[in-house]
Formats: C-alpha cells, sequence, structure tokens
C-alpha cells in the first residue's frame, strides 16, 4: 500500500460538548459521528491556546504558542518554524490548504504547495491587544455581545459565503487528486469558520432545530464562581453592561447547533467525495477544531478561557490502520505534526520525535490501538483579557490554571466535571499542586514572557500604526487561478476534455 493521503476537516470554535458524536442530545452531526464510530475518537483533547491564531500556528508547528511567539490574533507566525506540511512534503506529499488558517505576516502559504482561497480574516497587525491600557476596547474586532443579541437565520452571511466557497474548492480538489496522472499521496486541509460566531444559520440549518428543543446553559453567571480571569473576560466582552435575554441565548445556541450541522454537512460532502474518486480506502481523515465556545456557559461567552467549553476540542481520526478505540488521555491538536509524520512514514523512526522539531507527542500509537502513556497536557493563553499569561494543565482527572497575577485554580474534572469547586486551597491536594506549579516553572519563565508579550504589542502598534499612512502592502493572500488552464481552451481540444475533464474518465466498450 502506498502512503496513505490525509486529510483534515477544521471547524472554528466548535466544543465537542455540542456534537452527537460526544453525547448532545440535541445536536445532529451523523457524519461525524459515522467516522468516529469507525475510527478513535479522543476524549480529552484540548487546544494548544483557546483562541484561532495562537491554536492554529501550534497545530501547524507542533510547537508551543509560547514557544514561537503567538501570543494573540494578531501575531506573526515565522517563516522560519516548520509545520507540518514541510515535513510532508520532503517525504513526497502535495500539501494543499482550502480555507481558514488565519495566518499573519508576509508568508500566507507556511509549507503548503497550494491555498484555493483567501483567508477569512486579516494578515496584519490590527488585532493586537495592549496590556498597557487594559480597559481599552478594540471596538473594531473586540467580542461583544452583539452577536448573541443579532442571533437567528439569514439566507447568506459572509461567513456562510465564505464557507460555502471553501467547501466547494476542497471537494472540486478531491476530484483533481483523483484524476492526477501522478498519484502523489496528499495532505487537505478544508478549514471552515463555522460554528464561530456570529450566531446566524441558514434557514435550511436552522428550522431543522426546535426552539422547544434547545437546551440552555447548564450554569448561569449567578450559578458559576467569578475567578479573576472570567471577571476580565465579562468585562471584556461587555456581558456585565448589557448582558443578553433568555430569548437571545436560545437563538444564539439554536443558531450554533445549525451552524455545527451545516459544517457536519460539508463533513459527509468531504467523505462522500473520496468514496466516489475511489480514494477513501486510502485516506486517513481527522475531524477537529481550533478551540471550543462556552455558549452562554457562566455567563461567558466565545472562548479565551479554560474551561472546558472553551478550552476543549473534538478529535476524530478514521481510516486505514486506525483503531475502533476511544482514548482518554490528555493530548492537544500541538500533537498532530508528529502524529501526521508517523502516518506517513507508518510509525518508523522521524525527525518530529525529537524534541527539537515538535513540543507534541504523537497520537499514532493510540489511533492505532496501542495503550497511551499517562501526560500531562497544557494550554497556553496570553492575549486580550489576561492579566498575564497563563497556563493550563491536564493530567490524569486534573486540571490546573496558573497566572501569576490571580489566584490559582485546581479542579477535579471526574468528581467535578462542571468545574465549579476550585480545590488549590485544599490541603490533601497541595502536592498535586506543587507538582504543577514545579512542572510550569522548569519549562517556562512567565515573567519574561510577559515582558516578551509587552515588547511585541508595542513593536507591532508601532508597524501598523505606520500602515496608515495609506502605503502598506497587503499581506492578505490572493488566490492564484489562471483562466487559460481550465475548461474549454483553443489549446485543449473538446473531444481530449470530454475523456479527461470526468470521473471517472471514458473509456471504448471492451471488443
Amino acid at each position: 500500500m502506498t502512503a496513505p493521503n490525509i486529510l483534515i476537516l477544521m471547524a472554528d470554535q466548535l466544543a465537542p460538548h455540542f456534537t452527537s458524536a460526544y453525547g448532545h442530545p440535541v445536536v445532529k452531526t451523523p457524519n461525524i459521528d459515522e467516522l468516529a464510530a469507525r475510527g478513535c475518537r479522543f476524549d480529552a483533547a484540548y487546544t494548544p491556546s483557546p483562541l484561532c491564531a495562537p491554536a492554529r500556528f501550534s497545530f501547524m508547528s507542533g510547537r508551543t504558542p509560547f514557544g514561537i511567539r503567538a501570543y494573540d490574533n494578531a501575531a506573526e507566525f515565522p517563516s522560519s518554524v516548520p509545520t507540518f506540511c514541510h515535513y510532508l512534503r520532503q517525504l513526497g506529499y502535495h500539501a494543499c490548504l482550502s480555507g481558514k488558517m488565519h495566518f499573519v505576516g508576509p508568508d500566507q502559504l507556511h509549507g503548503f504547495s497550494e491555498r484555493l482561497t483567501t483567508d477569512i480574516y486579516p494578515a496584519d497587525y490590527a488585532w493586537v491587544p495592549n496590556w498597557k491600557a487594559p480597559q481599552q476596547r478594540i471596538d473594531v474586532w473586540y467580542h461583544n455581545m452583539s452577536s448573541v443579541h443579532e442571533a437567528g437565520s439569514a439566507d447568506m452571511t459572509y461567513q456562510l459565503e465564505y464557507d460555502d466557497e471553501v467547501g466547494f474548492h476542497g471537494v472540486r480538489k478531491i476530484y483533481d487528486y483523483a484524476q492526477r496522472t501522478e498519484q502523489l499521496p496528499f495532505v487537505f486541509v478544508a478549514s471552515f469558520t463555522h460554528p464561530h460566531d456570529p450566531y446566524v444559520a441558514r434557514k435550511k440549518w436552522w428550522d431543522m432545530y426546535d426552539e422547544n428543543q434547545i437546551d440552555a446553559p447548564q450554569l448561569s453567571m449567578e450559578d458559576a464562581p467569578a475567578d479573576a480571569h472570567s471577571k476580565r473576560i465579562i468585562a471584556g466582552i461587555q456581558a456585565d453592561v448589557d448582558p443578553p435575554d433568555d430569548q437571545s441565548v436560545l437563538n444564539a445556541r439554536r443558531a450554533y447547533y445549525a451552524n455545527v450541522t451545516y459544517f457536519d454537512d460539508w463533513v459527509g460532502q468531504f467523505v462522500n467525495a473520496l468514496t466516489t474518486a475511489k480514494l477513501i480506502d486510502n485516506t486517513i481523515i481527522f475531524v477537529l477544531s481550533d478551540h471550543g465556545d462556552m455558549l452562554g456557559e457562566r455567563g461567558l461567552w466565545y472562548k479565551m478561557n479554560f474551561f472546558e467549553h472553551s478550552a476543549r476540542i473534538p478529535l476524530i481520526a478514521a481510516g486505514p490502520r486506525v483503531a475502533q478505540t476511544t482514548v482518554e488521555t490528555p493530548c492537544t491538536s500541538m500533537d498532530m505534526l508528529p502524529t501526521l509524520l508517523d502516518i506517513a512514514s507508518e510509525g518508523k523512526d522521524n525527525r518530529a520525535r525529537d524534541e527539537r522539531f515538535t513540543d507534541g507527542v504523537s497520537l499514532y500509537g493510540a489511533m492505532t490501538g496501542s495503550a497511551r502513556d499517562p501526560r500531562t497536557a497544557f494550554s497556553q493563553y496570553a492575549a486580550e483579557c489576561a492579566a498575564g499569561p497563563i497556563v493550563m494543565l491536564r493530567r490524569d482527572q486534573y486540571k490546573f490554571v496558573y497566572c501569576e497575577s490571580d489566584p490559582p485554580m485546581l479542579f477535579d474534572l471526574k468528581a467535578d466535571p462542571l468545574e465549579t469547586q476550585n480545590i488549590a486551597d485544599k490541603p490533601e491536594y497541595a502536592d498535586l499542586q506543587l507538582s504543577f506549579v514545579d512542572f510550569i516553572k522548569e519549562n517556562w519563565n512567565l515573567t519574561e514572557i510577559q515582558r516578551d508579550v509587552l515588547r511585541t504589542q508595542q513593536d507591532r502598534f508601532e508597524v501598523h500604526g505606520a500602515a496608515a499612512d495609506g502605503n502598506a502592502v497587503s499581506w492578505d493572500y490572493q488566490p492564484g487561478r489562471d483562466a487559460d488552464q481550465v475548461y474549454i481552451r483553443s489549446h485543449r481540444e473538446l473531444d481530449d476534455m470530454a475523456v479527461t475533464g470526468r470521473f471517472p474518465q471514458w473509456s471504448p466498450p471492451a471488443g
């Protein structure tokens, strides 16, 4: 068998809690369910950072956000940092992206051989937070409660327009791969922006959910203990001065559920394309997200914190050599780089296992049915509403959240899945907490990281400020398409195109 193809289907801001594959009684995700039923479902997968750009840079590079200075949504992703695309291309793979990856900076490929669409978000430094002025809002992009108040259905939104394009070009690319004369293996990422807010769904999907079915958040703002970081987020998104009413909350959750099903439908279309193109038997499919969404839990919305709905992600793998199993050992999408290299090399020795190349740990053994050794998974945050760099550790059933400026938080997720009982001050957990603190101090100097965050923020303010003179060259990706090489052209004979431009290709009847 040749090296397997790899298809990665990525959602944006999708918490596993809001999929039927992970047990939600209302949300409909039949295509993701089918992949989970025949493949491997990771039940303690986390984002490397509960924010889009840092999470994606870490997913691509296998490096910690702090290690590559991916502090916020306007952090530049250095071209010198290799991604899984660079490694896989050296192993003979074609690497292609359709959709969002939130690259910031002049490099808009980061190892991809080809990119089919532009990004939905800007590639410049417009979205830099300012820790020197924590009460200052950047109103052109900071989250507020408008996404909740305005939730509902619409025939078209900029997000639907974008994801329709991502899916269309992506499915067509599957058939392009099937028709290639030279059958190189591919790693193809189709990255959608749904179910990310604004919470507006196409009527087709909105009508799939009865309003009476929509469940309210399990914890209200009044029910949940308010930690220091949550208080800052609530103020930052203006939930304290502009709280949504019950109907708006239900509308937002209904639209989110509808958009989860919209994403799931694209999962089904990709699986169908692989099946029809006869590529399914040699393609490993991953479904995951960059981070989750609080969706009103604890009075919080969107992400930016380490509670389960924000920090957990779905992670499902299916395909050749993938075992039918579930994995409870904690992991993160930072583990994807060494995992993909193990897939490409069938578990043989590769450079990505070397700690110089990745901070992640391969999931290949767990995917193929081997037991996973216990480990400490971690996630990091250093963006808006933070008082300093924050680190989350997950080991066994325990989660520890640490910031030098805030009281620590320790939760036993087995006994307290809703994270309402902070046990950090309980004497019987003192040794456990000390081991977590030691792990953090051995790996990161948070005081120096805070200084570096402030330095990079000020540097980027200066660079972006200069762009206001109107002479800046845009870094936003411009998809190239040579119209001379598509459809019927003078140098492409009609009879040839009638044969080569279809799948399967026509051949004369035998005899």
